[in-house]
């Protein structure tokens, strides 16, 4: 995405992805933990997504964080170097595909899940979709393609990947069809305008090309795989360790609002997020919100299941990305911090 303050990182490859992982490792040591003296940190650094109001985000306005404060340093357009930036310090959480959270805690990265923040059900998928007129209609169709994606290494491409083998691909295969990394919110027009043949296209930028006509979908991640989390923020052991009490604000703020956006009509939701987006001030379109319906974290308050993890966990060892037995799926998070329960009421603004 185009941002209007902030230099975007560049795309994230497989190799430099797991390089930088590696690097964390050792500079999350050397990462802020807590404020000056020994106290709690009361800010918490993250990077964005221009056009939209992430969890932590709406957490922050409707009063859920009490007085800790969110301090944006940018935008990003992809996951993968969003939970770099947290792991190596220079942001105090990131969130990412579960896929890209194995990889790096693989690698030696010592940081933690403490949340689901998106995921896919009926309402809020991931969509593969090709021009009206395109003679694709298959997985074998594929093969010489161009698919635009966000980030390599992530969410779209992994359900790419699943699509093409449960169609008939072999592992060696897959780099037959090509992944092209485009910002989100231009991957429409490059579609539209034939620059690829294939657009992965979610949540709002979705439904808004589709209610322009002239496209149509070849599959989706919730034709593969059923309603699911998919996402998760990730923190440093050493900054949940030293923050234990910022920590659980954070992430049962998070928690709560999963919820309030659940049960709150959308038309509300709508309406909440596009205030926040004219007053923080960042020169941003909000058309694209109208669309907006569900942020589809499968679990109650977005906790954290072994099952979260254990099919990335699965694929990331058929691909030889890690090594059977590297890393086990309850490991790789905690709910230690996650506050918010399914027995309690549900929270309305400022709970």
């Amino acid at each position: 995405m185009p941002v209007t303050s902030w230099p975007v990182p560049p795309p994230t490859s497989r190799r430099r992805f797991l390089t930088l992982a590696a690097v964390a490792a050792a500079a999350a040591a050397c990462g802020r933990a807590t404020a000056a003296g020994g106290a709690e940190t009361k800010k918490l650094r993250y990077q964005g997504w221009v056009g939209q109001v992430t969890l932590p985000e709406l957490a922050e306005d409707l009063g859920y964080f009490g007085d800790v404060k969110l301090e944006w340093v940018g935008n990003t357009i992809s996951g993968p170097q969003d939970i770099q930036s947290a792991a190596t310090g220079q942001t105090d959480f990131g969130g990412a595909f579960n896929g890209a959270v194995v990889k790096l805690i693989a690698a030696g990265a010592p940081v933690k899940a403490a949340i689901s923040y998106y995921g896919v059900d009926a309402a809020s998928y991931n969509g593969y979709y090709v021009l009206e007129d395109s003679p694709i209609r298959s997985a074998r169709d594929l093969v010489g393609k161009k698919v635009g994606m966000n980030t390599l290494g992530a969410h779209v491409e992994a359900v790419l990947d699943t699509y093409l083998q449960r169609n008939g691909f072999a592992a060696s295969e897959l780099r037959r069809v090509e992944r092209i990394v485009v910002p989100p919110v231009n991957t429409e027009q490059a579609l539209r305008q034939k620059q690829i043949e294939v657009a992965s296209l979610g949540g709002v930028l979705r439904d808004k090309a589709l209610a322009a006509g002239g496209i149509r979908p070849l599959f989706s991640d919730f034709d593969l795989l059923g309603a699911f989390s998919a996402g998760t923020y990730v923190l440093t052991d050493r900054f949940l360790k030293q923050n234990p009490t910022t920590s659980r604000v954070f992430v049962t703020g998070v928690a709560k609002a999963i919820e309030w956006a659940r049960t709150t009509p959308r038309e509300e939701v709508i309406a909440r997020s596009t205030d926040i987006i004219k007053r923080r001030g960042r020169n941003e379109d909000v058309a694209a919100l109208q669309y907006w319906k569900s942020f589809g974290v499968a679990e109650p308050g977005g906790r954290i299941t072994d099952q979260t993890f254990q099919l990335w966990i699965d694929w990331l060892t058929a691909h030889g990305d890690i090594k059977a037995g590297q890393v086990k799926a309850a490991d790789l998070y905690t709910n230690q911090f996650n506050g918010y329960s399914a027995a309690s009421p549900t929270p309305t603004a400022g709970s």
